[in-house]
């Protein structure tokens, strides 16, 4: 049980990575909170990971995230009821393969505002609760493009290059705080959009990579488990690259 008694909130937790985010944390004795878009995907995690373990202590919420505000609220919500937030995961988010000829600001803010914004309006609340007991674990989700870019969609790697920023900054400055700030690194990773493309596709997509298949979900949030443990203890300020050596 490597999080027994902490408190988690994982914003984009009721699907893909995120929601194995949840179930590894909960299966290591956290209590966690998810964040989700909408009340009935909100719903329907709580309902499966229920089935799964009754005994988990799993809750959910769904503010608006690009709005922060609401996502105070949420947090001092989670403080209010559990006492405490001991680890925080940004890990909701969107990717864009828009060609730049065809792009418009809207959607490159929207990009920009969910996988940028987002993370620092929920960082922000929840740093001064971590200060105040002494100290916490920030985690975002980050990307592979973020260390090579990609040939299109340029507001993707653009935030995630931020997302890295930020990371590294934060864990400088909130280190005098026993904050530690990190972040994981995803390559192709066999999520629902994934699993969906024609075999084919997958085939080629996975020869690029070295160790030959896409990641498991699972896989990736073996990484955030570490990184939230004690293991980590003196770990801060990384990114953590969980790709298969696919750089590229």
């Amino acid at each position: 049980m490597l999080l027994e008694g902490k408190v988690a909130v994982v914003t984009g937790g009721t699907r893909g990575i995120g929601f194995e985010i949840v179930r590894k944390y909960l299966a290591n004795g956290a209590k966690v909170v998810l964040f989700g878009s909408r009340q009935e995907t909100v719903d329907k995690a709580l309902a499966k990971l229920h089935e799964e373990n009754p005994d988990w202590e799993a809750d959910g919420m769904f503010p608006k995230l690009t709005d922060a505000a609401e996502v105070e609220k949420a947090i001092l919500a989670v403080k209010e009821k559990y006492g405490k937030i001991d680890i925080l995961v940004n890990n909701a988010g969107i990717s864009q393969s828009t060609p730049l000829y065809n792009y418009t600001p809207e959607e490159f803010d929207k990009a920009i505002d969910l996988n940028v914004r987002a993370l620092f309006y929920a960082i922000l609340p929840t740093a001064k609760i971590m200060k105040e007991q002494g100290g916490g674990c920030i985690l975002n989700t980050s990307s592979m493009v973020s260390i090579s870019g990609q040939p299109a969609g340029v507001a993707y790697p653009a935030s995630k290059f931020a997302v890295n920023g930020m990371t590294l900054s934060l864990a400088r400055e909130l280190a005098k705080d026993h904050i530690r700030v990190n972040a994981v690194a995803p390559g192709v990773t066999r999520t629902d959009m994934v699993a969906s493309l024609p075999k084919e596709m997958v085939d080629r997509i996975s020869s690029t990579i070295p160790l030959g298949r896409p990641g498991e979900p699972e896989e990736v949030a073996n990484a955030f488990l570490y990184l939230a443990s004690d293991m980590a203890s003196y770990v801060t300020g990384e990114i953590l690259s969980v790709d298969g050596a696919c750089r590229s």
